[in-house]
């Protein structure tokens, strides 16, 4: 069986689609074919001429990019159907690989997705790349890597051609751009993406096609937009599994007592999670800084989404002394989305890891991170404060993700991940259901953190806040929920937390001890 793994990834900002075809190039052994469309940029290979950038990037609403494949400077931008395939070539002569038979090989993909549409399109003598006449409709640069590709081809379906006015295309002086539309061809990405693939597959020999995407529309207004009808009557009737018995014991109410007293919030409350009576009777609980406003409206969350206050600089100290006073091993910490500041409030995150590593040395700490709007200095201020593990949520599967999460996206959200485990340190990251997604998605999904390189990941049961939230779509199982942590561990994760009544944090100490090795830490909650 030869496996592709295509992912439709929708618009990505090019630093977060490099980060993860960086990933997955470095710990993958499967195909794998990225799709995608970037905001607007300018790139330059590594034989470029910079003087082959006629204006400067930004007063045309570009960003300027180096990168590492082969050519001189390109453009990509909406419109465009960036492919980024991650494959093994064969060996040639001596262990090296035929490199320039893998372009020849994209160029007769992308020939033959275009005589589909009726566009006579080929390949010229001395020229890297897919042409009609002079005109070029599709460019290729890449680089090989231990045997493995990256970077790929960008095949202009209908983007603005004005914007390669800006530059000297691929250094070719004498020649001009065209488009799939400008020829009469079809406009529409998926169109032309689903030929792509096609194509793809039987150039390189695939006979199993695994694909998940990202919904097509941009601002889908619900889930009927992804492609789900849910039945509102599901609300009703919880089945028995999913039953919760209140428990108001005296640690739950010394809890409660340290929290008022300290004047913190914690996510146990604020996003109504069905374990807080266990968890705060066992004297844990998940501290959430930055206030309890979000600037984000996620459909399935709870989280007050009022204008936000500014950040108070006590916090963090205030959280320190909550850790020491209940004598915490292991503390976890979550975050509001701070959108509203520069840094997504990467820095005051750092500031209450440091405060409770100064109160409490011996405490472990464990963050739970919004994407921070995927900046890479701001991940990073928050990765170089060490936390002893690192967690963010891609919370549902690639296709619900613009219904679910209107203000963030799956491959940002992977790239954070991916950053974390990059900086060395141990990654995790969760998932609810129940709102819509199938049990291939899910599965998809825990490939795609797997292979970012997350050791631990939670899944459970999403439960509707109010009536203004998403429905629930089904109650899922709790063999459906054994069978995916058995699908993760087979896939190599140290660690899936799968069950009805899963959130992030449950079960943090056993899930931290699996992750990073340690047995120095007690549960967060």
């Amino acid at each position: 069986m030869n496996r592709l793994r295509v992912r439709w990834l929708g618009r990505v900002p090019y630093a977060q689609a490099d980060v993860l075809q960086r990933a997955w190039h470095e710990r993958t052994s499967d195909d794998r074919l990225l799709l995608l469309e970037h905001p607007h940029v300018y790139t330059l290979g590594t034989n470029a001429d910079p003087g082959h950038v006629l204006v400067p990037p930004a007063d045309v609403g570009a960003e300027l990019v180096r990168a590492d494949r082969g050519g001189d400077v390109t453009y990509h931008g909406p419109g465009q159907l960036v492919g980024y395939p991650i494959v093994d070539l064969p060996e040639w002569r001596s262990g090296a690989r035929d490199v320039v038979a893998y372009v020849r090989a994209l160029e007769r993909v992308l020939v033959s997705a275009l005589e589909r549409f009726g566009i006579a399109a080929a390949t010229s003598d001395g020229y890297t790349g897919v042409w009609i006449g002079d005109e070029k409709i599709a460019a290729i640069g890449v680089r090989v890597v231990k045997g493995r590709t990256r970077h790929g081809f960008a095949l202009n379906v209908d983007p603005d051609l004005g914007m390669f006015e800006n530059i000297v295309p691929c250094g070719i002086q004498d020649r001009g751009v065209t488009s799939v539309a400008a020829l009469g061809g079809p406009s529409d990405m998926r169109v032309v993406t689903d030929t792509v693939v096609e194509e793809f597959s039987r150039e390189f020999g695939h006979d199993q096609i695994e694909r998940t995407d990202v919904v097509w529309r941009h601002r889908p207004s619900d889930l009927a937009d992804a492609g789900v009808v849910a039945d509102p009557t599901v609300d009703f009737g919880r089945p028995e599994w999913m039953k919760v018995r209140v428990r108001l014991g005296s640690e739950y109410r010394s809890l409660k007592s340290t929290m008022r007293d300290l004047d913190l919030h914690t996510v146990c409350e604020e996003a109504g999670c069905p374990n807080i009576y266990e968890c705060w009777e066992d004297g844990t609980a998940t501290f959430m800084v930055l206030g309890e406003r979000c600037t984000r409206a996620c459909g399935f969350c709870l989280v007050d989404t009022r204008k936000p206050e500014a950040p108070d600089p006590s916090e963090p100290a205030r959280v320190a002394e909550a850790v020491a006073r209940m004598g915490l091993e292991h503390a976890v910490v979550t975050m509001v989305a701070r959108d509203d500041l520069a840094d997504g409030g990467a820095a005051h995150v750092a500031d209450v890891i440091a405060a409770i590593r100064a109160r409490r040395p011996s405490t472990a700490v464990e963050v739970l991170v919004s994407d921070l709007a995927g900046d890479e200095q701001s991940i990073a201020a928050v990765t170089d404060a060490a936390p002893d593990v690192f967690n963010h949520n891609v919370e549902s599967v690639a296709r619900l993700q613009r219904a679910v999460r209107p203000s963030a996206g799956y491959a940002r959200s992977l790239s954070v991940l991916a950053r974390s485990v990059r900086a060395g340190l141990t990654t995790k990251s969760g998932l609810v259901v129940g709102m819509g997604e199938t049990a291939d998605e899910v599965r998809s999904t825990l490939v795609d953190l797997n292979d970012v390189g997350v050791e631990i990941v939670t899944i459970g049961q999403y439960l509707r806040p109010t009536p203004a939230h998403l429905p629930v779509d089904r109650w899922w199982h709790p063999d459906e929920f054994a069978e995916l942590a058995d699908f993760g561990h087979a896939l190599g994760i140290s660690h899936v937390e799968a069950g009805p009544l899963v959130r992030s944090s449950y079960h943090a100490r056993e899930a931290s001890r699996a992750g990073a090795g340690s047995a120095a830490v007690v549960v967060g909650t």
